[in-house]
């Protein structure tokens, strides 16, 4: 199935420009290999070496290594090659290369041992809601139920731990949406690509050099409510813009989404708490525009595979703040 499907379309590679692909180099096979989800290269001491996620967990890579002050170099001219800046004022960054290549760096002494690099790739295709499904994502009862959620355009908040599969799932469902609605996503750094015709992807930007020209997630959001978007899509909430976000969703944009990070489905109420704190606002505020999320869906990964493994629904409590119920009969 893997080389049917790298045959069909074109290497990620191709369309990173002409300096990233120069500082790759070497690592062009593992960044255009299908099978490869996450490249990750740190330093320990004077030698740097290499690590590569192909669904199963992270795996070093037996014989390769470099001299630190190589990988140095590399996250340097990869998060250049991205418009960004790193160096000693700025040792941490992140940025997209060509159709959803990710890469975040951090220089020493913030990383404490020497350079890290993260490299999180796209899949090569975009998997419908049904390929997810008969590739263990859920049961068709399960997906029936995320088909009726989105052509009744309710809100949905996808939860799950560092790569479980939030954004794969998102795209399927946001592909689900009809051709005629105008899909406006905001992330922090692209990486949504659902196979629709009328999305319109918005990405946040760093201050430059000067500590000039930020535009930020909360910012987007703002702008996003006045592009008539039929569905506000945000990539990932980890911060004062989900107040925004909620605020959206409060005042009759249907359809929306999000990402959150949790590693279980009860935490979900706390960490949408912490963040609304950092909005200013209470508990029970918080609830009370939270309700606007209709369905929460988690994923989980276990033995590079990954699951739908709980459906929630978030409710104002006897206390006035947020509390999750399960959503039966999704297994």
């Amino acid at each position: 199935m893997t080389q049917n499907i790298s045959a069909l379309v074109d290497p990620r590679s191709t369309a990173i420009g002409s300096d990233a692909r120069r500082a790759l180099g070497g690592l062009l096979p593992l960044i255009d290999d299908p099978r490869v989800r996450d490249v990750m290269l740190h330093a320990r001491g004077d030698i740097g070496r290499l690590w590569v996620d192909r669904g199963g967990g992270a795996e070093p890579v037996p014989g390769w290594q470099v001299a630190s002050i190589e990988l140095r170099h590399l996250a340097i001219a990869l998060i250049a090659a991205g418009g960004r800046h790193l160096d000693e004022l700025h040792p941490c960054a992140d940025v997209r290369l060509g159709d959803g290549i990710r890469v975040h760096a951090v220089l020493d002494p913030v990383a404490v041992a020497g350079t890290a690099i993260s490299i999180r790739l796209p899949a090569v295709s975009v998997p419908t809601l049904a390929e997810l499904a008969r590739g263990g994502l859920c049961d068709e009862r399960t997906a029936a139920t995320l088909r009726r959620e989105v052509a009744e355009r309710k809100n949905l908040l996808i939860t799950g731990g560092a790569g479980t599969g939030k954004t794969t799932l998102l795209n399927a469902l946001l592909g689900l949406a009809p051709a005629n609605e105008r899909i406006v996503s905001i992330e922090d750094v692209a990486e949504l690509r659902p196979t629709h015709p009328h999305h319109v992807a918005l990405e946040a930007r760093q201050a430059n050099i000067e500590g000039a020209g930020e535009v930020g997630l909360e910012q987007l959001l703002r702008e996003a409510l006045r592009m008539r978007p039929d569905r506000i899509v945000l990539g990932e909430c980890r911060g004062a813009e989900v107040a925004t976000l909620l605020a959206a969703l409060n005042t009759g944009h249907r359809g929306g989404a999000g990402t959150l990070h949790a590693n279980r489905l009860a935490e979900v109420p706390a960490r949408l708490e912490a963040l609304g704190m950092l909005a200013g606002l209470t508990a029970a505020a918080l609830a009370r525009q939270a309700t606007a999320l209709d369905l929460v869906v988690h994923v989980e990964r276990s033995g590079g595979r990954h699951r739908i493994a709980d459906l929630g629904e978030l409710r104002v409590g006897e206390r006035g703040t947020l509390e999750l119920a399960e959503a039966g009969g999704h297994r």
